[in-house]
């Protein structure tokens, strides 16, 4: 009798060979779905960062280029800018657009898109180009304007709406990256108009 008591408990605890099939079933299943969740916060949170890291760049540059602009002074004469009286001048070298101008320092200063490697340069007189941006990003635009008020013809003070559209291009595939477009209006600080 004891015998067969313990045969009968045997029976009972078992499982089924079709209740360890679903168990296991759903027990991949929902390590399937916490890693699919795990997998698209990783993504998301690496997004995140390249867009971070693009607005800091980009915010540094424009930050840089905006101080210098700002400080610009009126060209007594040609040899920087194409004639005096002039405060900014735009340029089209490197193929991408640019702005030039003379600093408080006497020094000719111009920011331009080179469109050879899509990098924002600055140019100081005769000295070789300086990057302003990083390789992992891409200047897709930069454009100046308007022109109408750098000259001494009106009694308005000189300003530059400037343009930058930049995308990165560090990890993930181009059209995933993140792209970052700023327009800033600038006006130069010293008054220009006639007496100051």
């Amino acid at each position: 009798m004891f015998i067969q008591r313990n045969k009968k408990i045997n029976k009972e605890c078992g499982f089924t060979m079709i209740e360890m099939i679903v168990s296991v079933a759903v027990f991949f299943l929902i390590i399937g779905i916490v890693s699919n969740i795990f997998v698209s916060t990783l993504r998301g949170q690496a997004r995140t960062l390249a867009f971070q890291e693009l607005l800091d760049q980009v915010g540094f540059t424009t930050e840089y280029m905006g101080r210098s602009i700002r400080m610009a002074v009126k060209a007594t004469d040609t040899s920087c800018l194409s004639s005096a009286g002039l405060n900014y001048e735009k340029t089209n070298t490197g193929g991408g657009g640019g702005i030039k101008f003379l600093d408080y320092g006497g020094n000719c200063i111009e920011f331009y898109l080179d469109s050879n490697d899509n990098t924002l340069k600055k140019k100081k007189n005769s000295e070789p180009s300086l990057s302003l941006t990083s390789p992992s990003l891409e200047v897709i635009s930069f454009n100046i304007g308007p022109s109408g008020t750098w000259d001494d013809a009106d009694l308005e003070q000189p300003r530059i709406t400037m343009f930058l559209e930049v995308r990165g291009t560090r990890g993930a595939k181009l059209e995933n990256q993140p792209i970052v477009k700023i327009q800033t209006m600038i006006s130069q600080r010293n008054p220009d108009f006639p007496g100051f």
